[in-house]
């Protein structure tokens, strides 16, 4: 059995159109039906008040023979009309005198007006004048049976039905040949994916309409997203794999010895597993970079107060102080997770090295602006470019590998920011994230 994908574009552009042609085509038939009616109608009265005038002149042109007149009026009006009715003075005339009181209570109005009158199955115009003649008043009734009239309007009504029928069939088989073609497109852009599975292609082809633009456009993002993620994976496999080797390799040789452990051996072993834990971190942390065509949004009153919370227990002897944009349910296009990481990382720092006071700031306007500074004992200025680099530190006294400003310095970049140390006025060091963004409203 033929069943209609009620899912499918085609099915419901076909059926939107079909159904517009409908009511076009529809709508104008039947107003046609309406003005072809009123114009017969006033067409036809236009004709009857010209023959009321035509046989009163001719009444008043010669009084005296008024009778034969309107015998010569009567006969006329049997030959070319269905009737009349004539009152002057007291004397009332018909051309059939059925119609005589059929027709009388029009004869008492006192307006000239085109009238309809139904009776017998007969749909009748009639044209009322009212005149004077050698000072006596008159009326006369001049009417045309309407239904003949009627009846070859119908018929003229139902051949522009029939013609208005193949109108439509036309119409909609011409929206059907362009929807198809209209549709091209969007087979072609299915064409390249299987193109793309199937490894024949790498991107999307931009030679598209221009609807399609944005969604191609996105859609080799998406690619690229993937191709970088891909690539950070194999990356931080590599990296892994060469960086364990030799620590384990050389906590392998000695346990595989026959030398007993003593405490600074068993020491440099827990520095060497030490390691290996930092190391497989800090991947993990990177391997959770998002990026910015994740299409996530972050809230940032929510997850900036939520993470200066955690840092509030971690480093109890220390203070916190945070200060948000006033609007509280704003959001921004960073990725949730990637905000927790740069303000984690920056915040993590500060907390260890200051003495007691650590103050971050979030400002968003055209830009996404966090500022973290503390009164620690700083870095010396000629230090500061060498933040950021892999396994860089400047100071032992605090357990550390180096990695955290390193993956900040990996993370920024993706969203197109840039990451500035410098001396805080507090005297510490103070770390400036700025990230171009549009800021979006919930």
């Amino acid at each position: 059995m033929f069943r209609v994908d009620s899912r499918s574009l085609r099915v419901r552009l076909l059926a939107w159109l079909s159904c517009t042609a409908l009511l076009v085509t529809g709508t104008t038939w039947l107003l046609h039906g309406i003005l072809l009616q009123d114009l017969a109608r006033d067409f036809l009265g236009e004709r009857l008040e010209r023959e009321a005038d035509h046989a009163l002149e001719q009444l008043q042109q010669d009084p005296v023979t008024t009778p034969p007149t309107l015998d010569s009026v009567s006969r006329g009006y049997q030959i070319f009309h269905h009737l009349y009715v004539l009152r002057l003075g007291d004397d009332t005339s018909a051309s059939d005198n059925r119609w005589r009181d059929v027709l009388a209570p029009l004869l008492d109005e006192t307006d000239d007006a085109l009238i309809e009158v139904n009776e017998d199955g007969l749909h009748l115009l009639v044209f009322r004048r009212h005149f004077f003649l050698d000072g006596e008043a008159g009326v006369l009734l001049v009417g045309e049976d309407f239904s003949r009239v009627e009846e070859g309007l119908a018929t003229l009504h139902w051949w522009v039905a029939s013609i208005a029928g193949g109108v439509l069939l036309l119409l909609v088989t011409l929206n059907l040949l362009a929807v198809k073609r209209g549709l091209v497109p969007l087979q072609d852009l299915r064409n390249q994916l299987s193109e793309l599975q199937s490894g024949v292609r790498e991107r999307f082809s931009l030679e598209a309409p221009s609807e399609l633009d944005g969604l191609v456009t996105q859609l080799n993002h998406f690619m690229d997203e993937i191709d970088g993620r891909l690539k950070r994976s194999r990356d931080s496999v590599a990296n892994l794999s060469h960086a364990l080797k030799t620590p384990l390799a050389a906590v392998t040789q000695v346990l595989r010895g026959s030398r007993p452990i003593d405490d600074a051996r068993r020491r440099r072993l827990v520095e060497r597993l030490e390691e290996v834990h930092a190391l497989l971190d800090a991947e993990l942390r990177r391997s959770r970079i998002a990026g910015p065509h994740a299409g996530r949004m972050s809230e940032l009153h929510r997850d900036g107060s939520r993470l200066v919370e955690m840092f509030r227990v971690l480093h109890p002897d220390k203070r916190f102080h945070l200060s948000l944009p006033d609007r509280q349910d704003l959001r921004i296009p960073v990725e949730s997770q990637d905000l927790a990481e740069m303000l984690g990382i920056v915040l993590d720092n500060a907390g260890k090295w200051a003495a007691s006071e650590v103050i971050c700031r979030i400002e968003v306007d055209e830009v996404l602006r966090i500022t973290v500074e503390d009164d620690g004992p700083g870095v010396a200025e000629e230090d500061l470019p060498s933040l950021g680099q892999r396994g860089m530190r400047l100071d032992e006294r605090h357990p550390g590998y180096g990695l955290g400003l390193s993956i900040l310095a990996q993370l920024i970049p993706r969203y197109s920011g840039q990451v500035r140390f410098d001396i805080s006025p507090l005297g510490g060091l103070g770390v400036e994230l700025t990230i171009p963004i549009k800021e979006c409203l919930r």
